[in-house]
C-alpha cells in the first residue's frame, strides 16, 4: 500500500452525493436502503470511477493489494455499518474484485476499547506509518495494531501470489534502476521512458520501499547492490517522483 492523494469533488457532483445521501436519511438508513440506493447511482459512480482512476497507484491498481486492476469502488467502512456513508467521497476507495468481495467484505475491525476503526485508509495516512515491507521476502510486518489488522483481513502476507508478485517487482525496480543508469547519457529518450515504467509499475510500494530505503544510504547499498543505488541516488537528484 501507498499514501494517495484524494482530488476534490466538484460543486454539482457533491451535490448528487449530498442530495442522495439525505434521500438515505429520508428512507431510513439501513443496509437495504443504502445498497439500493448505490446499485441505481449508476451516473454518480461513473463520475466517482473517474476520479478514483485518477489517485489510483500505477495503471490502475487495487488501493489494498497493489496487484491486481482496480475494478471495484469500494466503502472503506461498509454500507452494512455505516449506509450514510454510502455516497461519502471519503469513503470510497477503488478495490480489485478479490479484495473487494472475498477478503474485506463488510469486515472492518475496530479496537475493542476506543472504538477506532484498524484498517489502513491509504488516502488518509501513510501505510508505512503502519507496515514495513521486506523487499527481499516480499513479505510485510506490522508495525502497529493497524498494520496488523490490514495485513490479516486483505492476506496481503498469506496470498502467495501477492508475495512473489513484489519479490519479482523488487528485482525488476533494480534491473530498471541499472539499465536507466546506463541509458541516461548515451539516450534520454530510452532513460525517460524507463522511469516512467518505474512510476507506473504494478507493485507501487516496492518502488516507494526502495525510495523510503535510500534514505539510509550503507543499507541501501546493501539492500539494492551498489549499481542500483547508485542509479536510484542519481535519478532522485533529476526526477522529484523519486524523492
Amino acid at each position: 500500500m501507498i499514501p494517495l492523494q484524494r482530488p476534490p469533488l466538484h460543486d454539482r457532483l457533491a451535490a448528487d452525493l449530498a442530495r442522495r445521501t439525505e434521500a438515505i436519511r429520508a428512507a431510513g438508513p439501513s443496509t437495504a436502503t443504502g445498497r439500493s440506493a448505490w446499485r441505481t447511482a449508476r451516473e454518480s459512480k461513473a463520475k466517482l470511477r473517474t476520479l478514483l482512476h485518477r489517485m489510483a497507484p500505477g495503471l490502475l491498481r487495487c488501493m489494498y493489494c497493489g496487484d491486481n486492476l482496480g475494478t471495484d469502488i469500494d466503502h472503506f467502512e461498509p454500507i452494512a455499518r455505516a449506509p450514510l456513508r454510502t455516497f461519502d467521497w471519503h469513503n470510497h476507495l477503488l478495490a480489485c474484485a478479490y479484495c473487494n468481495s472475498n477478503r474485506k467484505r463488510d469486515l472492518f475491525p475496530c479496537d475493542p476499547v476506543t472504538g477506532a476503526h484498524l484498517l489502513i485508509d491509504p488516502a488518509r495516512e501513510d501505510p508505512a506509518d503502519h507496515l514495513l515491507l521486506y523487499l527481499e521476502s516480499g513479505s510485510y510486518q506490522g508495525l502497529t495494531p493497524k498494520g496488523h489488522a490490514t495485513i490479516d483481513v486483505f492476506g496481503l502476507n498469506s496470498r502467495g501470489e501477492l508475495v512473489r508478485g513484489r519479490r519479482l517487482a523488487f528485482t525488476v525496480v533494480k534491473s530498471l534502476l541499472r539499465e536507466w543508469h546506463a541509458q541516461r547519457k548515451v539516450s534520454p529518450d530510452a532513460a525517460g521512458e524507463l522511469a516512467d515504467a518505474l512510476v507506473v509499475l504494478w507493485q507501487a510500494d516496492v518502488l516507494r520501499a526502495v525510495v523510503r530505503l535510500a534514505r539510509t544510504p550503507p543499507l541501501a547499498e546493501a539492500v539494492l547492490g551498489p549499481d542500483a543505488h547508485a542509479a536510484l541516488r542519481q535519478l532522485a537528484y533529476q526526477d522529484r517522483r523519486f524523492t
